[in-house]
């Protein structure tokens, strides 16, 4: 089985040609920070290399999957905004990279980076779930990292605009209907089923994953990156215009004002 770097959280489990990515901190459910936005970036590309994962299962822990974030961890940060905007493609990018079967287990509300949670390939959430969007328009940030993408295409246009401007909450039973969720379980069958699920997926041969995985997600690898690569970028510019975000100074200490 593939060697993975010990991130503070993401937890990998891994088991015949499955690989399990497990969402948290301190082992409780995931408060979203700014170490997450990068070691997401590093798992996502790992995962996607490593030769013995057939199959790949994202899920959170606890009963939520994600609801609280710090902020302060970005705006405390040093780097400008070249670095959100680099790992920003990079996360997204990377998980549609990935290029065998994903399953998303969703284990309870998500509000911040809903679109992890609905981007797989089969999504299983638990009655308790719900997903909502609570970490940019509402709080005066531009929806510009992939959230826009990802909703838009999964509600249509414009009821994912809806979705986005009002921060409203798409519970698990309505999520079912729409086709974000794909099965509706149980918390305690949720595990259950993913890893039959995974494990049936693996027992395909490795051409046949990859394939099938670019064939279904072809349009959207096409179209993703320049989606989060402009939107990001959009959302820059909107941070340094209410000064968020500092300026980066020059290079070149003669052209400094």
């Amino acid at each position: 089985m593939g060697s993975f770097p010990e991130w503070r959280h993401v937890a990998v489990r891994q088991d015949g040609g499955v690989t399990e990515l497990r969402l948290h901190s301190d082992d409780g459910p995931l408060r979203w920070n700014a170490r997450i936005h990068r070691e997401l970036v590093e798992a996502f590309s790992a995962v996607g290399l490593d030769t013995d994962t057939k199959a790949v299962i994202l899920t959170g822990t606890g009963d939520s999957f994600c609801t609280d974030i710090d902020v302060e961890s970005f705006r405390g940060s040093t780097d400008g905004w070249d670095v959100i905007w680099w790992e920003g493609r990079r996360m997204l990018t990377g998980l549609v990279d990935i290029d065998v079967p994903v399953i998303t287990v969703v284990n309870g509300p998500v509000t911040i980076h809903s679109e992890l949670a609905v981007m797989a390939d089969i999504v299983l959430a638990c009655p308790q779930a719900s997903f909502a969007d609570h970490a940019h328009f509402t709080r005066g940030i531009v929806p510009g990292d992939g959230v826009h993408f990802v909703w838009t295409e999964l509600l249509g246009p414009t009821r994912g605009r809806w979705f986005l401007l009002t921060g409203s909450t798409i519970d698990a039973r309505e999520a079912l209907r729409v086709g974000v969720v794909h099965e509706l379980l149980e918390s305690d069958d949720l595990q259950t089923r993913a890893w039959s699920l995974a494990r049936q997926i693996a027992s395909q041969p490795l051409p046949v994953l990859r394939y099938t995985r670019a064939v279904l997600g072809m349009d959207w690898r096409k179209r993703l990156g320049d989606s989060v690569s402009h939107g990001l970028a959009v959302e820059g510019l909107a941070q340094y215009a209410l000064g968020r975000v500092p300026l980066p100074p020059p290079d070149d200490p003669h052209e400094q004002a």
